[in-house]
């Protein structure tokens, strides 16, 4: 009976020192672990946009809905034809002379294959310059993020 009393006690102390070591790592292991991932989908893109503002520096009339909607069909749909994204906005910016400027603004969105990148790139470029002569202004802004899509 001694034998057996002191055989179950060595039996938990060993399980009592193994909780003690392996706890901290088993909760340090929760805390670390956060969500899980989301599934990745999609190919890797590049999401360019393109920030136009309508008033002209010059105090010149305010590019109009038509207007615009002519520059895009003229100037980008023929470089993106396999689709693009316009939003209307209300934007502002300090222009080269100083003064905030508050604007009606259209946000243009491109998504295109990672691998088209370079030969994307000119075409945005000449988009960009090309609204910057026809209506007078001093740039048009340009964001480039990488993303996933599927479509």
């Amino acid at each position: 009976m001694n034998v057996h009393f002191t055989r179950s006690r060595a039996i938990l102390t060993a399980a009592g020192l193994l909780l003690a070591v392996a706890a901290p790592t088993a909760y340090a292991t929760l805390d670390t672990a956060g969500p899980p991932a989301p599934p990745v989908r999609g190919e890797p893109y590049v999401e360019s946009r393109l920030l136009f503002g309508t008033a002209r520096p010059d105090g010149g009339p305010a590019v109009t809905d038509a207007q615009f909607t002519r520059f895009v069909d003229r100037e980008v749909t023929p470089e993106f034809p396999e689709g693009l994204t316009v939003q209307s906005g209300r934007g502002q910016w300090r222009d080269a002379g100083g003064v905030i400027e508050k604007e009606r603004s259209y946000e243009l969105i491109l998504l295109y294959p990672v691998a088209k990148a370079a030969v994307n790139d000119p075409k945005i470029e000449e988009i960009r310059r090309a609204y910057e002569k026809a209506f007078g202004q001093e740039a048009v802004g340009r964001v480039d993020d990488r993303a996933r899509a599927d479509f």
